[in-house]
Protein backbone atom coordinates (compact mmCIF):
# COMPACT_ATOMS: atom_id res chain seq x y z
CA UNK A 1 0.00 0.00 0.00
CA UNK A 2 1.52 3.31 -1.11
CA UNK A 3 1.46 6.27 1.30
CA UNK A 4 2.16 9.98 0.86
CA UNK A 5 3.04 11.97 4.00
CA UNK A 6 1.98 15.64 4.12
CA UNK A 7 3.16 17.90 6.96
CA UNK A 8 4.96 21.22 7.04
CA UNK A 9 7.37 20.05 9.77
CA UNK A 10 10.27 17.92 8.54
CA UNK A 11 10.76 16.27 11.93
CA UNK A 12 7.11 15.18 12.01
CA UNK A 13 7.38 13.74 8.51
CA UNK A 14 10.52 11.85 9.53
CA UNK A 15 8.77 10.40 12.58
CA UNK A 16 5.75 9.28 10.57
CA UNK A 17 8.00 7.71 7.94
CA UNK A 18 9.79 5.68 10.63
CA UNK A 19 6.44 4.51 12.00
CA UNK A 20 5.15 3.41 8.61
CA UNK A 21 8.40 1.72 7.62
CA UNK A 22 7.83 -0.71 10.49
CA UNK A 23 4.89 -2.19 8.53
CA UNK A 24 5.97 -4.44 5.66
CA UNK A 25 2.77 -3.83 3.70
CA UNK A 26 3.16 -0.02 3.69
CA UNK A 27 5.48 1.95 1.43
CA UNK A 28 6.15 5.68 1.83
CA UNK A 29 6.45 6.97 -1.73
CA UNK A 30 6.86 10.67 -0.99
CA UNK A 31 6.61 13.64 1.36
CA UNK A 32 5.06 17.07 0.89
CA UNK A 33 5.31 20.19 3.05
CA UNK A 34 2.08 21.93 1.98
CA UNK A 35 -1.28 21.20 0.43
CA UNK A 36 -0.44 22.38 -3.06
CA UNK A 37 2.64 20.17 -3.23
CA UNK A 38 0.56 17.31 -1.84
CA UNK A 39 -1.92 17.60 -4.71
CA UNK A 40 0.83 17.65 -7.33
CA UNK A 41 2.67 14.70 -5.79
CA UNK A 42 -0.52 12.69 -5.35
CA UNK A 43 -1.42 13.15 -9.00
CA UNK A 44 2.08 12.14 -10.06
CA UNK A 45 2.66 9.23 -7.66
CA UNK A 46 -0.91 7.88 -7.23
CA UNK A 47 -0.74 6.95 -3.52
CA UNK A 48 -3.38 4.73 -1.99
CA UNK A 49 -3.47 6.81 1.20
CA UNK A 50 -2.40 10.35 2.09
CA UNK A 51 -1.60 11.18 5.72
CA UNK A 52 -2.60 14.86 5.83
CA UNK A 53 -1.78 17.64 8.28
CA UNK A 54 -4.35 20.43 8.49
CA UNK A 55 -2.53 23.67 9.23
CA UNK A 56 0.03 24.23 6.49
CA UNK A 57 1.30 27.14 4.40
CA UNK A 58 0.37 27.77 0.74
CA UNK A 59 -2.70 25.50 0.88
CA UNK A 60 -4.21 23.93 4.00
CA UNK A 61 -5.17 20.31 4.50
CA UNK A 62 -8.90 20.85 4.04
CA UNK A 63 -8.53 22.32 0.57
CA UNK A 64 -5.99 19.68 -0.37
CA UNK A 65 -8.35 16.96 0.83
CA UNK A 66 -11.18 18.38 -1.29
CA UNK A 67 -8.92 18.33 -4.34
CA UNK A 68 -7.86 14.73 -3.72
CA UNK A 69 -11.31 13.37 -2.87
CA UNK A 70 -12.15 10.43 -5.08
CA UNK A 71 -8.58 9.81 -6.23
CA UNK A 72 -7.13 8.46 -2.97
CA UNK A 73 -8.00 8.06 0.70
CA UNK A 74 -7.02 10.81 3.13
CA UNK A 75 -6.40 10.37 6.85
CA UNK A 76 -5.94 13.58 8.82
CA UNK A 77 -3.17 13.57 11.43
CA UNK A 78 -3.54 16.65 13.63
CA UNK A 79 -3.16 18.18 17.06
CA UNK A 80 -6.98 18.66 17.13
CA UNK A 81 -6.88 22.16 18.57
CA UNK A 82 -9.79 23.38 16.41
CA UNK A 83 -12.97 21.31 16.19
CA UNK A 84 -14.47 23.20 13.28
CA UNK A 85 -11.30 22.80 11.25
CA UNK A 86 -11.47 19.05 11.72
CA UNK A 87 -15.14 18.83 10.85
CA UNK A 88 -14.30 20.71 7.67
CA UNK A 89 -11.75 18.03 6.83
CA UNK A 90 -14.34 15.27 7.26
CA UNK A 91 -16.81 17.16 5.09
CA UNK A 92 -14.06 17.57 2.50
CA UNK A 93 -13.87 13.78 2.22
CA UNK A 94 -11.27 12.64 4.75
CA UNK A 95 -11.67 8.99 5.70
CA UNK A 96 -10.85 9.80 9.31
CA UNK A 97 -8.43 11.54 11.59
CA UNK A 98 -6.01 10.86 14.41
CA UNK A 99 -4.25 12.95 17.00
CA UNK A 100 -0.53 13.35 16.48
CA UNK A 101 -0.14 11.77 19.90
CA UNK A 102 -1.63 8.51 18.59
CA UNK A 103 0.32 5.31 19.14
CA UNK A 104 2.38 4.11 16.15
CA UNK A 105 0.20 1.02 15.74
CA UNK A 106 -2.93 3.19 15.59
CA UNK A 107 -1.43 5.22 12.74
CA UNK A 108 -0.57 2.03 10.85
CA UNK A 109 -4.08 0.65 11.40
CA UNK A 110 -5.63 3.93 10.23
CA UNK A 111 -3.64 3.83 7.00
CA UNK A 112 -4.61 0.22 6.38
CA UNK A 113 -8.27 0.97 7.09
CA UNK A 114 -8.27 3.94 4.73
CA UNK A 115 -6.65 1.81 2.04
CA UNK A 116 -9.59 -0.59 2.36
CA UNK A 117 -12.04 2.29 2.04
CA UNK A 118 -12.92 2.26 5.74
CA UNK A 119 -12.80 5.10 8.25
CA UNK A 120 -11.02 5.57 11.56
CA UNK A 121 -11.45 8.12 14.32
CA UNK A 122 -9.11 8.55 17.25
CA UNK A 123 -10.88 7.01 20.27
CA UNK A 124 -10.00 10.07 22.37
CA UNK A 125 -12.13 12.33 20.18
CA UNK A 126 -14.84 10.10 18.74
CA UNK A 127 -17.60 11.06 21.18
CA UNK A 128 -16.61 14.73 20.96
CA UNK A 129 -16.83 14.71 17.19
CA UNK A 130 -20.10 12.79 17.09
CA UNK A 131 -21.71 14.99 19.74
CA UNK A 132 -20.90 18.23 17.93
CA UNK A 133 -20.82 17.20 14.28
CA UNK A 134 -23.70 14.77 14.09
CA UNK A 135 -26.35 15.91 16.53
CA UNK A 136 -27.40 19.36 15.31
CA UNK A 137 -29.55 18.20 12.40
CA UNK A 138 -33.31 18.71 12.06
CA UNK A 139 -35.20 15.76 13.44
CA UNK A 140 -36.34 13.21 10.90
CA UNK A 141 -37.48 9.64 10.53
CA UNK A 142 -35.49 6.65 9.30
CA UNK A 143 -36.64 4.87 6.13
CA UNK A 144 -39.31 2.24 6.73
CA UNK A 145 -37.28 -0.30 4.74
CA UNK A 146 -34.55 -0.73 7.35
CA UNK A 147 -34.61 -4.19 8.91
CA UNK A 148 -34.03 -4.77 12.62
CA UNK A 149 -30.48 -5.93 11.91
CA UNK A 150 -29.80 -2.88 9.76
CA UNK A 151 -31.01 -0.63 12.56
CA UNK A 152 -28.57 -2.37 14.90
CA UNK A 153 -25.77 -1.78 12.42
CA UNK A 154 -26.79 1.87 12.08
CA UNK A 155 -26.72 2.25 15.86
CA UNK A 156 -23.16 0.90 15.84
CA UNK A 157 -22.12 3.29 13.06
CA UNK A 158 -23.46 6.21 15.07
CA UNK A 159 -21.29 5.13 17.99
CA UNK A 160 -18.18 5.07 15.82
CA UNK A 161 -17.80 1.29 15.81
CA UNK A 162 -15.56 -0.42 13.27
CA UNK A 163 -16.59 -3.44 11.22
CA UNK A 164 -14.71 -5.82 13.58
CA UNK A 165 -16.45 -4.23 16.58
CA UNK A 166 -19.84 -4.56 14.89
CA UNK A 167 -19.12 -8.20 14.09
CA UNK A 168 -18.30 -8.90 17.74
CA UNK A 169 -21.35 -7.05 19.03
CA UNK A 170 -23.81 -8.70 16.65
CA UNK A 171 -22.17 -12.13 16.54
CA UNK A 172 -21.85 -12.17 12.76
CA UNK A 173 -19.00 -12.42 10.25
CA UNK A 174 -17.01 -9.49 8.87
CA UNK A 175 -18.29 -10.01 5.33
CA UNK A 176 -21.86 -9.99 6.62
CA UNK A 177 -21.18 -6.73 8.45
CA UNK A 178 -19.85 -5.16 5.24
CA UNK A 179 -22.99 -6.25 3.40
CA UNK A 180 -25.25 -4.76 6.07
CA UNK A 181 -23.29 -1.50 6.12
CA UNK A 182 -23.58 -1.19 2.34
CA UNK A 183 -27.31 -1.85 2.52
CA UNK A 184 -27.78 0.74 5.27
CA UNK A 185 -25.91 3.40 3.29
CA UNK A 186 -27.93 2.60 0.17
CA UNK A 187 -31.28 2.77 1.97
CA UNK A 188 -30.34 6.06 3.62
CA UNK A 189 -29.13 7.45 0.31
CA UNK A 190 -25.68 8.39 1.62
CA UNK A 191 -22.13 7.44 0.68
CA UNK A 192 -20.29 7.51 4.03
CA UNK A 193 -20.60 6.05 7.51
CA UNK A 194 -20.45 9.53 9.05
CA UNK A 195 -23.43 10.67 6.99
CA UNK A 196 -25.36 7.60 8.12
CA UNK A 197 -24.45 8.36 11.74
CA UNK A 198 -25.67 11.91 11.30
CA UNK A 199 -29.06 10.69 10.13
CA UNK A 200 -29.27 8.24 13.04
CA UNK A 201 -28.60 11.02 15.54
CA UNK A 202 -31.14 13.32 13.89
CA UNK A 203 -33.77 10.57 14.10
CA UNK A 204 -32.92 9.79 17.73
CA UNK A 205 -32.26 6.19 16.72
CA UNK A 206 -28.95 5.58 18.48
CA UNK A 207 -27.43 4.87 21.86
CA UNK A 208 -24.90 7.14 23.53
CA UNK A 209 -21.97 8.02 21.22
CA UNK A 210 -19.51 7.23 23.98
CA UNK A 211 -20.53 3.56 24.32
CA UNK A 212 -18.02 0.93 23.12
CA UNK A 213 -17.85 -2.83 23.32
CA UNK A 214 -14.08 -3.11 23.34
CA UNK A 215 -12.14 -0.26 24.99
CA UNK A 216 -8.89 -1.76 23.73
CA UNK A 217 -9.95 -1.41 20.13
CA UNK A 218 -8.62 1.84 18.57
CA UNK A 219 -12.11 2.84 17.54
CA UNK A 220 -12.31 2.47 13.80
CA UNK A 221 -15.76 3.39 12.45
Amino acid sequence: MKVLIVDDHATVRMGIRLVLQAAEDLEVIGEAADGRSAISMARALAPDVVLMDLRMPVLDGIEATKALHGSCSVVVLTTFDDDEYLFGALQAGAHGFLLKSAQPQAIIMAVRAAGRGESMLDPQVTSRVLARALAPEPAGALPDGLTTREREVLDGLAQGLSNPQLARRLGIGHSTVKTHVSQVLAKLGVSSRLQAARIAFAAGATSSPGRRDDPADPGRP
